[in-house]
């Protein structure tokens, strides 16, 4: 474990956050928000926003997933997303939805600027991020995709959103 370098919760608690956070907008599955979670930690990001039904830790399905990450990342709950984008917006977030929607920036041609505090919403396993957030958000940011469904499980879609935008800044 030593040569990984692995953080204490303590360590990881006092390192410097990537300046990002993820919304999670009214997802379902616990597992999928424990992935989220465990990503998180890897990465580094700032926190994670829980909405509306999104299961809050702790659980032992999210803990099944997350191994731990629960009790190192930060989160905060907000009964709507819609409230959760306005608080980030408040302080100064820019806010961005992972959704294919008109006008979306292809996740590879995407660049925050530098310094910038960013949030991203990952969406509803079924629904995608909801119409009347679509409105408050300052863009949307797409995953290329090429294969027939075009549609990502969450879990996933959050790792390959989260590692670009920290690979991006690094």
């Amino acid at each position: 474990m030593d040569e990984l370098g692995r953080k204490s919760v303590e360590e990881f608690k006092q390192a410097a956050k990537t300046p990002i956070i993820a919304v999670l907008d009214n997802i379902r599955s616990m597992h999928n928000v424990g992935s989220v979670f465990r990503t998180a930690d890897a990465f580094l990001v700032e926190a994670i926003i829980l909405c509306g039904y999104t299961p809050q830790p702790p659980h032992r399905d999210i803990n099944k997933t997350a191994l731990g990450a629960t009790e190192t990342v930060d989160w905060i709950f907000y009964p709507s997303t819609i409230e959760a984008v306005e608080a980030l917006k408040n302080k100064g977030y820019k806010v961005y939805a992972v959704e294919q929607t008109e006008g979306s920036i292809s996740l590879e041609k995407f660049r925050a600027n530098a310094g910038e505090k960013m949030a991203v919403v990952f969406g509803n396993e079924v629904e995608g991020v909801n119409n009347e957030v679509l409105k408050l958000v300052d863009g949307s940011i797409e995953i290329p995709q090429s294969g027939m469904k075009h549609s990502l499980n969450i879990s996933v879609a959050a790792g390959i959103v989260l590692w670009e935008l920290v690979r991006t800044r690094m």
